[in-house]
């Protein structure tokens, strides 16, 4: 390896790396901020959220690779333009061309990486992160009582406490309400003290209590009427609250298998297969049923009329009764309001059953689509950083974001397109085939060393055409006036 190309990949790598873990960081804050509400306050593990954390940043790898492509390369051009180390590289015969292969190789080397992660490590991080999501947001928020407050996250009960020691475990001045019944305050316990604690396998939570009463309102036997009320007083009394849906369990490890974010390229294939059978098994199955309606009405019709030949529906109507008339009417309208809502309920089944297999194709073009982009992106990249030149992280971030924004705008009108059967799978690359021009224009213009981009060009041009425009009305003037 030479020299130059050390140098090269020096300056690429740097800001490619940190631009990855940026636009990563990015990503998990917002993902963080989303499910903001499903995290806290459930006394979760550290090791339980980092997992989480870790899984949902492999998801955004993907995403965060082709823009690290781009602001690197733009980055790095323009840094070589603004310090005319690019100038320096054409003076000692080295072509813009040539310049770009070591990053262009980075950028091939990007798109392979990048498309055995979504292929192979993404199915099962997504997987993983599924799961374990799903996981913390059925766990309930964890047991805290707190004084001077009602709490009822426990099911069937009440528990207030007016005072609570240091230890966080003692307890004065309980009250509890059991709604167990489901008719109201009909069972109260109230006690002077106690402590709780929590069974080892953190599935049940004990409250021992000390000189308190039990009071009972009887709501069944003969007495029920009158509502009598029971008081019962005690030294001691253990109660045992079920709290095994504020553990934290994990689901089964096929809980989201089948899903399709979770299969690989194979796998998408062999489901969209199946999926495609089954649906010319629903549109066959629509036709026999319609088929069968229309046989079952066509036999109504040809025995509902008092004939002993069959003739045709508007010679029934003109020589029968107006009550054979009547029948016929009233059949052939509820057989029509039949078939239609037929109709309605198997063109939903079908639509339903084709965004689903769109979902699958999506996913299996985006697999493809953001592995590519690595590459295209830096086509764009590094000829419009050469050209502007303009190194440091303003110009190169600001035209990352555009570059980027487009991109994936452009993407997801394609894949909601796709989604609802307006265009085929194919159009997965729209994006791709609309920037590959814009890509292939950069390139020429960086490697012809074409002003077209030049600001200071344009600059030039414009003042030239301003100074054109004022010589113009005085040499008019003196031609009126010689």
């Amino acid at each position: 390896m030479k020299k130059i190309d050390k140098l090269i990949l020096k300056s690429f790598l740097g800001p490619l790396l940190l631009t990855f873990a940026i636009a990563v960081f990015v990503l998990l804050m917002q993902f963080v901020w989303k499910y903001i509400d499903d995290l806290v306050g459930k006394g979760l593990d550290v090791g339980v959220i980092a997992e989480l954390l870790l899984y949902a940043s492999a998801t955004f790898v993907p995403m965060a690779l082709p823009i690290s492509v781009l602001f690197a390369s733009i980055m790095t051009m323009g840094n070589f333009g603004e310090k005319y180390e690019l100038v320096a590289m054409k003076a000692g015969g080295i072509s813009v061309r040539r310049i770009m292969l070591p990053m262009a190789l980075v950028a091939l080397l990007m798109t392979g990486v990048a498309f055995y992660f979504a292929n192979n490590v993404l199915p099962v991080a997504m997987y993983k992160y599924r799961v374990t999501l799903y996981d913390i947001q059925r766990k309930k928020p964890a047991v805290s009582i707190r004084p001077s407050e009602y709490y009822d996250e426990i099911d069937g009960y009440v528990i207030r406490v007016n005072h609570k020691d240091p230890d966080g475990r003692t307890m004065r001045d309980i009250i509890i309400y059991d709604h167990t019944q489901g008719i109201g305050n009909t069972n109260i316990i109230v006690a002077d003290r106690g402590y709780m604690q929590t069974t080892p396998d953190d599935n049940y939570l004990l409250f021992t209590l000390f000189d308190g009463y039990t009071y009972n309102e009887a709501t069944e036997g003969e007495h029920a009427d009158s509502r009598p009320l029971t008081s019962i007083g005690f030294d001691k009394q253990i109660l045992t609250f079920d709290i095994s849906a504020f553990a934290f369990k994990k689901s089964t490890e096929d809980f989201f298998s089948g899903h399709y974010q979770m299969l690989n390229v194979a796998q998408l294939d062999s489901t969209i297969g199946g999926l495609n059978r089954g649906l010319d098994e629903r549109y066959h199955e629509f036709n026999d049923v319609l088929l069968h309606k229309m046989r079952v009405y066509e036999y109504f019709s040809r025995h509902t009329a008092d004939s002993s030949a069959y003739i045709n529906v508007p010679q029934i109507i003109a020589d029968t009764t107006q009550i054979i008339r009547h029948k016929l009417l009233t059949q052939a309208r509820a057989q029509a309001f039949n078939a239609q809502n037929d109709i309605q309920m198997y063109a939903s089944y079908i639509n339903s059953d084709r965004e689903y297999i769109n979902r699958h194709y999506i996913e299996l073009m985006r697999k493809f689509t953001l592995s590519v982009a690595c590459l295209l992106l830096f086509l764009i990249g590094a000829p419009f950083g050469s050209i502007v030149r303009k190194g440091g992280l303003g110009m190169p971030l600001v035209a990352s974001v555009v570059f980027f924004v487009l991109y994936y705008v452009i993407g997801m009108i394609s894949e909601k397109s796709v989604r609802e059967s307006a265009v085929e799978p194919i159009g997965m690359w729209i994006s791709t085939f609309v920037f590959i021009p814009i890509g292939a224009l950069l390139t020429w213009q960086a490697t012809t060393d074409s002003s077209l981009f030049d600001l200071a060009t344009w600059k030039r041009w414009l003042r030239i055409k301003d100074r054109a425009a004022r010589r113009r009305p005085a040499s008019r003037n003196q031609a009126a006036n010689p």
